[in-house]
């Protein structure tokens, strides 16, 4: 194995046509990390510094160490100092481990051919059956709410206008249970792009949000009674669809590196399915790192398992770029990536969309359409125009910021009013912020108080599985201005101390 750069490779890489729409330190990311997965840089291979790479690639030397920093924070790549820059060792060993090698390729393209594969049985019967052919206030602190005030409403309603005159009668029909193709192929572009996917048009199932599809999995891919994995804690609405779905609730602990896949790989239960939230896990923040990531993916391959990856909230990244996804990752086609529009724009829209593999697409599909039948189609024509035209990334990178200053002021806040009382976890990204309860304090009294001021405290108990519960909060932001912040903080510093007296 070389343990040399070769430059030339990664100058062909930079000119893949996929890279060309980003900016030029994510181009350099990318092609070294495509690079490194693909084997062409082994680990421990030595990287070029960072002054000698921009002189030969023709480039700005902040350009290369933005793109370094990055391959670093992912866990690509280990930086020492006074030496320099290598590729990471544990990412060979993940790459070239004996679970890669045991993978049959003729299994895995049989199962990507057989559209029904790998379903349970009541899944098989929804499939055959063949489907049918038609189709809230903001209040501090809820959880999962966005800046709605802001949003472009202007801009919304001149692009409906738009798509209105466009489509005319067929407008009002019924639509495809799949989505419409234009908002299908501009989500792919946007996770292709923005998230390190791997996916096309045709992988897309436009839904109305992430609770139906993560109904829609446990009722396709679990049959009754039966397990499937989960998050200890995380999220409550998750659960609940997996129950309604009559699923058995199979909880695995999280640690500050996200889900443990120790413990992952000592399951004995049996399932064949895991709900995963690695780019920022709820409720705790963490991101799952690197290693993690692949240890999941081949826990998935080796056993045709499948993992629901929930992205919910992940363009909201406030410390450095965010990890790219799961399923970009993912080249056995072991992952339904799950995204919603409901944290990003508003929740009143009610859309959502999965990315699924080729062999899940068409019974998904149909399933929906017995569901509900398809999403508005005037809705969905809309947002394909916003997102096409660029407005969405223009607020996704605005909201951003602004999020990324509300958290700074929630934090400031709990530090100041709430001393004592509880300790905020500083998340990298989100929405909310996980609150633990110093010892003496009851999370029950404290949601009492709360509500007496007229504030709203999610508690943190209920997204535990066991005995073993954390006391705590989980205080939403997003939604709320600094002197909402301030003054609702206030509120409830006051009541909790009053309380306690």
């Amino acid at each position: 194995m070389t343990r040399s750069f070769e430059l030339d490779t990664l100058k062909m890489r930079l000119n893949d046509d996929e890279l060309q729409s980003l900016d030029l330190h994510q181009r350099i990311q990318r092609a070294l990390r495509a690079l490194i997965l693909d084997g062409a840089l082994g680990p421990g291979v030595k990287l070029p510094a960072t002054r000698s790479l921009a002189k030969s690639l023709g480039m700005a030397r902040d350009t290369v160490e933005n793109a370094y920093v990055q391959l670093h924070r992912d866990g690509f790549i280990v930086r020492r100092e006074g030496s320099g820059s290598y590729v990471s060792e544990s990412v060979g060993t993940e790459l070239r481990g004996s679970a890669y090698r045991r993978i049959k390729a003729q299994d895995l393209k049989r199962s990507v051919m057989e559209p029904g594969t790998g379903l349970s049985r009541r899944g098989r019967a929804v499939f055959e059956s063949g489907g049918i052919a038609d189709q809230q206030t903001i209040k501090a602190f809820a959880t999962g709410l966005p800046e709605t005030r802001n949003f472009l409403t202007d801009v919304w309603e001149r692009l409906q206008r738009q798509a209105m005159k466009d489509y005319r009668a067929n407008i009002l029909l019924h639509g495809d249970p799949q989505g419409t193709e234009s908002l299908r192929k501009a989500i792919a572009v946007y996770l292709n792009l923005e998230r390190g996917a791997k996916v096309s048009a045709d992988q897309i199932l436009i839904l109305s949000s992430t609770r139906q599809a993560l109904f829609l999995c446990a009722q396709l891919l679990v049959d009754a009674g039966k397990p499937i994995l989960v998050e200890n804690p995380g999220y409550f609405g998750a659960r609940k669809a997996f129950e309604a779905a009559e699923a058995r609730v199979v909880p695995i602990g999280v640690d500050e590196q996200g889900l443990r896949t120790d413990l992952l790989n000592e399951d004995r239960s049996g399932a064949n399915c895991i709900y995963v939230t690695p780019s920022h896990q709820y409720p705790t923040g963490a991101t799952m790192s690197l290693e993690r990531r692949l240890e999941l993916i081949h826990w998935a391959a080796e056993n045709g398992r499948w993992i629901m990856e929930d992205d919910y909230d992940s363009e909201f990244h406030y410390d450095g770029l965010p990890t790219a996804c799961v399923q970009g990752l993912d080249k056995y086609q072991r992952t339904i990536y799950l995204g919603t529009f409901s944290k990003t724009l508003y929740p009143g829209l009610r859309m959502g969309y999965m990315a699924l593999p080729p062999e899940l697409v068409k019974p998904f599909t149909q399933a929906r359409s017995i569901m509900d039948g398809h999403t508005p189609q005037i809705l969905q024509l809309t947002l394909a125009r916003f997102m096409e035209d660029g407005h969405y990334n223009s607020h996704i990178r605005a909201m951003r910021k602004l999020y990324a200053g509300r958290r700074e002021i929630m934090l400031e806040a709990i530090e100041q009013h709430l001393q004592g009382i509880v300790r905020a976890a500083r998340p990298e990204g989100g929405l909310q912020i996980p609150c633990f309860l110093e010892p003496g304090w009851s999370e029950e009294h404290t949601l009492r108080r709360a509500l007496s001021a007229g504030v709203q405290l999610p508690g943190l108990s209920r997204l535990y599985i066991g005995e073993e519960k954390q006391q705590g909060w989980l205080l939403g932001y997003a939604s709320l201005t600094a002197y909402e912040i301030e003054s609702a903080m206030l509120r409830l510093a006051n009541a909790l101390r009053q309380g306690k007296g």
